[in-house]
Order: structure tokens, then C-alpha cells, then sequence
């Protein structure tokens, strides 16, 4: 089995992106799976070139674009992305969307063909603080788990795919006060326990448990 894992580039000034500061340290494999580790651009245009051609370059069995979330608390592999981009700001490559449909032949939305769930637990299993989430937002992040859902329904089916989102790391938070962070260590522990359900996961449903918000 073979898993690609995407982090972003760093972007809004920020010197250093937590999503690819814990992808880069995952370690080569995870349980009996192959982890391809990929840098994307924080771009509406490019990163989707950058997965297609991972994807064409290493035939993974799984996508999974992993991104920071300034402000969150925890671990959220995230249920479900929309068409449609709306950037609060403009990407590293000045682009600024603003109610613009990601795919104009797409569907309205599409789930997360991982095992979310499942991924939570495991997450807390290992101390880290984690959750379902049901909104990748409206920037890159929700773009990038879109248009990666998109490729697997349109021209890579089989395989599975979705996003995961992580917090700051320590050293983002010491000029923001009040904003919570976790360590590299932990998004790395983290992200491994994901990828041991994805693997675990790979042949059955993803677990029926509690996993819903009221907001």
C-alpha cells in the first residue's frame, strides 16, 4: 500500500507551514504502507498540478493533503469539501477568489473517502486532541481536498482521498497571544496514528461512532 501525503508551503507571512513541517518528519512507512511525503504551493492554480503529478509520478492507493488551520485546538481530518473558493486573502501567487466555483461539471460537494472517524480515535489514542470537522473552509485547503476527490471520481477511481487539518506549532504562537499550538512531535504522532487507520481501514467502513458537532 502506498499513501501520498501533501503538506503546504508557508504563506499570510508566516515563515514556516506546521503541514509540511510534521509531513516532512513522517517517518518512510507506517505499518505495512509506503509514505510518499509531497510539498504544494499555497495556490488555487498550481497545487492541484503538483498532486496530479504526484499522483501519475508514485500510483498511491491514497491521497491525503494535510494543511494548517491557525486557531484550531486539535487534529481535524476533515468529512467534506465544497465548490467553491472565497479567499479571506489572496494566495502566494496573488490570486484572491471570491465565490468562484472550483469545478464548474462538479458536484456541490464531496466526502472524504477516508476512514474520519476511525482517524480521530487513533489520533486520541495517542494523546493528541482530535476531531471530526465539517468545514475545510473556502480557501486553498478546501480547494486542494476538492479538486483531489474530484481526480480520484473523475480519472483516478480507486483510489481514496481527503484532507486533514492541524493547529499551530509553538513557535508560530509566541507573537499571537491566546492562540493555542501543539508541538511538531505531536502533528507527527498524530498524523502517523491517521495513517495506521487508513491502513487498518483500507478494507472495511470507517468506525460508528459519535462524531457529529451542534455548530
Amino acid at each position: 500500500m502506498r499513501i501520498l501525503v501533501t503538506g503546504f508551503d508557508p504563506f499570510e507571512h508566516e515563515p514556516i507551514n506546521p503541514s509540511w513541517e510534521a509531513v516532512r518528519r513522517l517517518p518512510d512507512k507506517v505499518s505495512d504502507a509506503e509514505i510518499i511525503k509531497v510539498q504544494i504551493p499555497t495556490s488555487f492554480a498550481r497545487s492541484p498540478e503538483f498532486v496530479r503529478d504526484a499522483i501519475l509520478r508514485h500510483d498511491p492507493d491514497v491521497v491525503v493533503s494535510v494543511g494548517q488551520a491557525g486557531g484550531r485546538f486539535g487534529i481535524n481530518p476533515e468529512r467534506v469539501a465544497i465548490n467553491l473558493d472565497d479567499g479571506r486573502i489572496a494566495d502566494n501567487d496573488g490570486y484572491q477568489p471570491i465565490d468562484t466555483p472550483i469545478r464548474a461539471d462538479g458536484p456541490t460537494a464531496y466526502f472524504s473517502s477516508l476512514p474520519v472517524k476511525a482517524m480521530v480515535t487513533a489520533i486520541r489514542a495517542a494523546g493528541i486532541p482530535a476531531a471530526v470537522s465539517n468545514t475545510a473552509g473556502t480557501y486553498v485547503c478546501n480547494h486542494i481536498m476538492y479538486q483531489i476527490l474530484y481526480m480520484i471520481d473523475r480519472e483516478f477511481p480507486g483510489k481514496r482521498g481527503g484532507f486533514v487539518h492541524v493547529p499551530y506549532i509553538a513557535q508560530q504562537v509566541t507573537d499571537k497571544p491566546n492562540q493555542p499550538a501543539l508541538s511538531v512531535d505531536d502533528l507527527v504522532t498524530a498524523l502517523t496514528s491517521a495513517m495506521a487507520a487508513i491502513v487498518e481501514y483500507r478494507d472495511k467502513p470507517d468506525e460508528h461512532s459519535v462524531g457529529g458537532a451542534t455548530h
